[in-house]
């Protein structure tokens, strides 16, 4: 890719609703038709375009979150293009919650085949700053959630003699992110559980994987400093953003039958950033040779 087409692609607008029911994809239309996948943090950008993609794909797609209104908003987009979804308001730090949806889906559907973890969250700030509150917010979210949903649906499987995949989203852990260590702690711990359980649930019949984004543009960037946002295209050779879109398909690729020769991996989609450059959602401090906003 030439230097004009990097900067083309960076230029690129987020992708809306009708720009994911429409957008390329390099799978097959019927790849997942008759399976049933259930995505959480199904609204926020990466789970939106996970959804969109599964379904069209022709898996039925459970839209789980906390916020109902949110997904009955989505399941209204999916549903305007033809799509099929549900709707399963729940909260993944809560495991009686989790139990109960996977449950709900169970007797909805009569299956279960992929669960995608994509709900998460972090807040730029000094490690040095954290609260307890804040520290327990990011991992209660981030790696509890994450647990409670992948034991919930392997005791599922396991109960009903079923196989499955699970593909959790974490973040890239191994280089050149600051700013938001509880949660590097929080998903270096969803990556060594996926590595443990990888083994532990092979007799089940379950494949478990990560997907680790770097730079990609959604409205979450909202919560970082302007400076630090104008920054991050540039955390990476290619030197631009990433597309939930790009996220999307990583999944798919881990879940479908191209994946059915892997477990226990994190796919790493981040333009090459864990290789070369630097991320400070909180500015880069004088001492670095940066300027702390």
């Amino acid at each position: 890719m030439d230097r004009d087409q990097a900067k083309a692609d960076q230029a690129k607008p987020l992708l809306g609703d009708d720009e994911l029911a429409a957008h390329p994809t390099v799978f097959v239309p019927d790849l997942l038709q008759g399976k049933v996948a259930l995505v959480s943090g199904a609204s926020g950008g990466i789970g939106r375009a996970i959804a969109f993609l599964f379904a069209r794909l022709g898996a039925h797609v459970a839209l789980a979150g906390r916020n109902k209104d949110k997904l009955d908003a989505l399941a209204a987009a999916l549903g305007a293009h033809g799509l099929q979804c549900s709707v399963h308001a729940a909260d993944n730090r809560d495991p009686d919650a989790v139990t109960a949806l996977i449950e709900d889906v169970w007797a909805a559907r009569g299956q279960l085949d992929h669960l995608v973890n994509s709900a998460g969250g972090q807040f730029p700030q000094a490690a040095i700053d954290f609260s307890v509150k804040g520290w327990n917010a990011v991992i209660d979210t981030n790696l509890g959630g994450t647990w409670h949903m992948m034991q919930a649906a392997a005791r599922a499987w396991r109960a009903r003699k079923a196989s499955g995949s699970v593909v959790n989203i974490v973040v890239v852990t191994t280089h050149g992110l600051y700013g938001i260590a509880h949660s590097i702690a929080a998903r270096s711990g969803v990556i060594g559980l996926t590595r443990a359980v990888a083994v532990e649930w092979a007799p089940l019949g379950i494949r478990i994987n990560c997907v680790a984004p770097g730079a990609i543009e959604t409205e979450g960037w909202n919560v970082y400093a302007p400076g630090a946002r104008a920054a991050l295209p540039r955390s990476n050779p290619m030197m631009r953003a990433g597309s939930p879109w790009d996220i999307a398909e990583a999944c798919v690729y881990l879940s479908a039958p191209s994946g059915r020769f892997i477990t226990g991996e994190t796919l790493t989609v981040d333009g090459g950033g864990q290789l070369w450059g630097e991320t400070w959602t909180t500015g880069k401090p004088d001492y670095f040779g940066g300027e702390n906003r």
